[in-house]
């Protein structure tokens, strides 16, 4: 992949090579008769490279005194960034890690003006070509002696790999020396999506769309249980999809929802945060039109509109929202009325007609419906397309309607007469209850100019509301 940019300095040249995430850097060397200067890493011109924003945290230096040194072949379970601040070496790598790929090699020669980024699970080896070769990497997890896989031999012969120097004549450490040719016993299991929150609508829906996704409840993990969180293997994720959440508006209000609104909704998203800074996990989160109250601007309510939630639930999923921006690699999508595969507005109006109910609807809050399915295809859009990490607003597409409006279309295409749901304010509502219900958005609409400029299309609500009905 190539990219170049307006900018004084162009963007480092990157290539891919026959191995899945394995890429080379050309790096632009600035040489003169004192020597040379370079950019190893500079996160703002080679992420949009192609590089990934893998969030370094260490860095190490192998100096070796003569030519002829090998060493490895050697894989951690974390991703690492390769250069040359002296001298030249011939440098091998080996996918370990399971699937189709498991066993590919790929090879070359690197001097100072080269980088590679080598992902987690592919083994890398060199041996020295110069005196006084210096080998410079960069890694996102702290060095722990419990995380190496096992080595590879460097003279595996079903590996191919033709070195410079024959390896008879090298200096190998003795561990490196002990090592065995690559089996299949020895794969690297690939780190998987974690999608929290699997039985609500969101979680089915997602789950669906990621069958390769582990997909757990509360009752298998509970991210409102500090002790369960820590006890769970989070290096094992590459992406975590945060679909938890305590959803109960009106219940909120009372203490004990209080309490457990505040825990699901604000502090576990904290936590994830601090575990995504620490792990290097990319987080999914999903939020609501509810951190809103008032008239929304022409086009609705934008990324960067100030919060002002009415209620309990609405106050603890903006609080949430503010806590997972503190992860490094995080998005946050924030929906409007969500329609899946459960208790919804949607569905109840469906019920309703179904049994020959004729409602009254208020018609003085209005919005989009967000369907699932939709919000499972934007996920994965933002994980394949890795536009800038933050916060986008997500609904179906089309025109804003009224939940009046919304509940005659399912009156209509359930074959009852759209007239039998009756239109009220939600004063009127309100009035004839026994309880005083959460306040709720007059306004929810939601500008969605962010996640369309990513090349998103949202599917117009219509559609999908005849599909779901369906």
């Amino acid at each position: 992949m190539t990219s170049t940019s307006g900018a004084s300095t162009p963007l480092p040249h990157v290539t891919e090579t026959p191995i899945e995430g394995l890429l080379v850097v050309q790096l632009d060397l600035r040489e003169d008769p004192r020597g040379w200067f370079k950019e190893n890493w500079q996160r703002a011109k080679m992420t949009p490279a192609g590089l990934p924003d893998f969030g370094p945290v260490q860095h190490n230096l192998s100096f070796n005194t003569d030519r002829g040194v090998a060493r490895g072949f050697h894989a951690e379970p974390w991703d690492k960034y390769l250069t040359i601040a002296h001298g030249r070496v011939f440098a091998a790598w080996v996918d370990m890690r399971e699937g189709p790929t498991f066993g590919q090699t790929f090879s070359m020669e690197m001097d100072p003006s080269v980088g590679v980024f080598v992902p987690r699970g592919v083994a890398n080896s060199y041996q020295t070509l110069t005196d006084a070769a210096t080998y410079s990497y960069l890694v996102n997890q702290h060095w722990r002696p419990d995380a190496a896989y096992p080595g590879v031999a460097l003279s595996d012969p079903a590996l191919g790999i033709e070195w410079p120097i024959p390896l008879d004549e090298c200096i190998l450490s003795e561990k490196d020396l002990s090592y065995g040719p690559l089996t299949p016993e020895m794969a690297i299991p690939r780190q998987r999506m974690l999608v929290l929150g699997g039985n609500g609508q969101v979680g089915r829906a997602l789950a669906l769309e990621f069958p390769d996704a582990l997909v757990v409840g509360r009752d298998v993990l509970d991210i409102t249980d500090a002790d369960a969180v820590a006890a769970w293997d989070w290096r094992a994720h590459d992406v975590v999809v945060n679909a938890a959440a305590y959803t109960a508006v009106d219940a909120a209000e009372t203490d004990q929802g209080r309490r457990d609104a505040w825990a699901a909704n604000a502090t576990a998203p904290a936590r994830l945060a601090a575990l995504s800074r620490e792990h290097g996990f990319t987080l999914v989160h999903f939020s609501s039109d509810y951190v809103f109250s008032g008239t929304a601007p022409e086009g609705g309510w934008t990324e960067s509109s100030a919060f002002a939630p009415l209620g309990v639930y609405a106050q603890s999923k903006a609080a949430g929202d503010l806590a997972v921006a503190a992860a490094p690699h995080h998005y946050v999508l924030r929906c409007s009325w969500v329609v899946g595969d459960g208790a919804n507005f949607v569905a109840t109006m469906q019920s309703l007609a179904a049994r020959g109910v004729s409602p009254s609807v208020v018609d003085d809050q209005i919005g989009r419906p967000t369907f699932t399915d939709e919000i499972a295809r934007a996920v994965r859009h933002l994980l394949e397309t890795r536009p800038p990490y933050g916060t986008y607003h997500l609904s179906n597409g089309g025109d804003a309607t009224s939940f009046h409006a919304l509940a005659q279309e399912v009156f209509a295409a359930s074959g009852r007469p759209a007239d039998d749901v009756t239109a009220v304010s939600t004063a009127e509502y309100t009035a004839g209850l026994a309880t005083t219900p959460a306040p709720r958005p007059d306004d929810s609409r939601l500008d969605l100019s962010a996640l369309l400029a990513t090349g998103f299309e949202p599917r117009d609500w219509r559609d999908a509301l005849t599909r779901y009905l369906s």
